[in-house]
């Protein structure tokens, strides 16, 4: 009986294994192959919805047509065409774009090195009324064009915080943090009915920062005065010919009519090809991404400790990958582009004592991209150096733990408990009653440790006296331009500065082209059959990621210490 279990058992787990090879050839056989371009092609890059750094790739994901473009591939895609002679100009169509000013920057630097191969770039608007990212972006363009009919709105920048301190007392939920120190106001929305003192001067200051850059670069890019453009952002709405008239796009065109005015008539017989199908063309066939070997590897999402990948930022999916960069002798440098509004103090200091491992053996650069801030600053200390993009909100450093606790809510409602407790402070952050005075006392020199040993992490890796971080510590969020001032970081840049860095600091010469090594790997049909248990649940979580509230989930209930930014600015 039991040799005819195992005969059965034997023959079920040859049939499987054969149905796996037949599914994974068949998916191979139907994937995206690297895609034909025509010898006269435009390549249009659609910006509409989210932007992530990067989007690894899933099996059977892959075949949807509306699959989001990267800003890293859109980067590549960019590079490619200032070399593949298929292509002769290059579209940006503007949609609703989910990104912030960091990332824009970002692509706007990929767009003007682009201009510098002599092919021509237009920015399409057919209508957005709040535009301003957009328009930064499309500021860089030898064109903007806007349909016939069509409302721009550049209008500068404005921040609404709802406040639910109100609503919370009228349910009967108390929120309970307490945070170090008074710029570390990520839970001021549920302890305060409005802005801080503090809380205001922090934001004023970066929202004016990022303003007055964006003010600065478009102006220069029209050809006007700061003054002058102000006066149009003040007017805030243009529509058709009133946009021209203020000279804030060129001309006035429906999408078919691109390439038929008199400057750009020679490009009117042009092919387009989507950005999501050129993303397939290969880089080297252009001489790029050839030679030495410089790992990247994307730092993305709310620090977590433990595995996770897709919705948060795991400290040991992280350090599984660093060390598999570190081991492997072909990589010559490291660089990790961090997008992280920071998350588990615990999960940041595992990822920074990983990369305080890693560069006593190579090279590590950090890429900032829109967030890298509290948590995310924190890991950021373990490099050699540090660059940011003008606009990247990065520092916070501060510390801030607590919970909800509901026992008003459930009195209002009749809710009653009964209490069976074995030690003193087992139930500390049960959300069914709220913290002693003894249990607030006991949290605050918790995080007092936890955030002194940030601020001499701070004070060891950039070189600064203790004071001096203590000034510019205390939870308090800068722009990537004002930490340069402040020495948190090295440079402004993007990731092009990156890698020339990371080349520097591994000795390989100036002019040669590194191929860059990308973390995490994108996952083929026989991954996700036979891989990890991280890798079979990457479906279910970027199904979850849709609904966008996981990540504050997560915060909310979990009884730990946080390094955790206090917004998210877009």
């Amino acid at each position: 009986m039991k040799k005819r279990l195992l005969w059965i058992l034997l023959i079920m787990f040859f049939f499987l294994l054969i149905v796996a090879l037949g599914l994974s050839y068949f998916f191979y056989k139907l994937g995206p192959k690297e895609a034909a371009v025509a010898s006269n092609s435009y390549l249009e890059i659609k910006l509409e919805g989210r932007l992530d750094d990067y989007t690894p790739s899933l099996p059977f994901f892959e075949f949807f047509p509306a699959r989001t473009v990267s800003l890293y591939d859109t980067w590549m895609n960019l590079r490619k065409a200032a070399r593949d002679s298929r292509i002769k100009a290059v579209v940006i169509k503007f949609g609703l774009l989910d990104s912030d000013w960091a990332k824009m920057e970002e692509l706007r630097q990929a767009v003007l090195e682009f201009r510098q191969s002599g092919k021509p770039v237009l920015a399409y608007f057919e209508e957005l009324p709040e535009a301003d990212k957009e328009y930064y972006l499309a500021s860089a363009c030898d064109r903007i064009i806007l349909h016939p009919l069509g409302w721009l709105g550049v209008n500068g920048l404005a921040a609404y915080v709802p406040f639910f301190k109100g609503t919370l007392d009228r349910l009967g939920i108390k929120a309970e943090f307490e945070h170090i120190e008074e710029y570390k106001t990520a839970y001021n929305q549920f302890t305060e009915t409005g802005f801080t003192p503090a809380h205001r001067e922090m934001l004023q200051s970066i929202y004016e920062d990022i303003f007055n850059h964006y003010l600065r670069e478009i102006a220069a890019a029209r050809q006007k005065t700061p003054e002058e453009m102000k006066q149009l952002i003040d007017r805030g709405y243009f529509q058709g010919q009133e946009a021209v008239a203020s000279g804030l796009v060129d001309e006035l065109a429906y999408e078919d009519q691109l390439f038929q005015r008199s400057q750009l008539e020679k490009y009117r017989e042009l092919t387009r090809i989507s950005n999501d199908k050129y993303a397939s063309v290969r880089p080297e066939s252009f001489g790029l991404n050839l030679g030495k070997r410089v790992a990247l590897i994307f730092a993305s999402g709310t620090i977590l400790t433990g595995t996770e990948e897709q919705i948060a930022l795991g400290s040991e999916t992280f350090s599984r990958w660093l060390r598999a960069a570190v081991k492997d002798r072909s990589i010559e440098a490291i660089i990790v582009r961090i997008d992280s509004p920071g998350g588990s103090a615990v999960g940041s200091d595992v990822i920074w004592r990983e990369l305080v491992k890693a560069r006593s053996e190579k090279p590590v650069v950090i890429s900032m991209s829109g967030l890298a801030g509290s948590g995310g600053y924190w890991m950021a200390l373990g490099g050699h150096k540090i660059i940011a993009q003008p606009q990247t909100l990065t520092g916070s450093i501060g510390v801030i733990a607590g919970k909800f606790s509901l026992e008003g809510l459930m009195e209002k409602l009749g809710i009653t408990t009964d209490r069976l407790v074995i030690g003193k402070r087992a139930d500390a952050f049960s959300f069914y009653r709220d913290f002693s005075p003894e249990e607030k006392k006991i949290l605050r020199e918790e995080i007092g440790y936890i955030y002194e040993q940030f601020v001499e992490r701070v004070a060891s890796a950039r070189n600064l006296p203790r004071e001096e971080v203590e000034r510019v510590g205390r939870g308090r969020v800068w722009t990537g331009r004002q930490a340069r001032e402040l020495k948190l970081v090295d440079e402004l840049g993007g990731l092009p500065r990156a890698v020339e860095l990371a080349r520097e600091l591994a000795g390989l010469p100036s002019e040669t082209e590194v191929r860059l090594v990308v973390w995490p790997a994108r996952r083929s049909l026989w991954d996700l059959i036979l891989g990890r248990k991280t890798e079979l649940s990457q479906a279910r979580q970027t199904l979850e990621r849709l609904a966008g509230y996981r990540k504050m989930i997560d915060i909310f209930s979990r009884a730990r210490v946080w390094s955790l930014m206090p917004f998210w600015l877009y």
